[in-house]
């Protein structure tokens, strides 16, 4: 069984593509750090694993070994439709457009088969 796990997770949307996709595929951990599409992904898929919040606050220790990373890190930094303040975008006190490091970080220290990241 592959084990895979949900970063930036939103309420599921590239979780449910591997789903459809891999039906044996087990998720192991998700992270999202927003309280509403929180409560949507747990409508969505339950509360197993638990959604945990903010990755910037999780140790890579923590996470479950897994062979597959999702991540949908957040574009508005870099977007036509935002600002265009790349690295030095500020969102209530978080730089969004660093996020993808938390990826980098994550996945340097596991040594997943595959990312697959998103630029959502």
């Amino acid at each position: 069984m592959t084990k895979t796990i949900d970063l930036f997770a939103g309420i599921g949307g590239i979780r449910l593509g591997f789903e459809q996709a891999f039906p044996d595929d087990e998720t192991v951990f998700v992270s999202e750090w927003d309280e509403y599409a929180k409560k949507t992904y747990e409508a969505n898929f339950g509360a197993q694993p638990p959604v945990e919040g903010d990755i910037t606050k999780i140790d890579e220790h923590d996470i479950p070994e897994f062979d597959i990373c999702l991540a949908g890190f957040p574009c508005q930094a870099f977007s036509i439709a935002g600002r265009h303040q790349g690295f030095n975008d500020d969102y209530y006190g978080q730089t969004r457009g660093t996020l993808f490091r938390e990826v980098v970080r994550i996945c340097k220290y596991h040594q997943p088969k595959v990312i697959f990241c998103q630029n959502v």
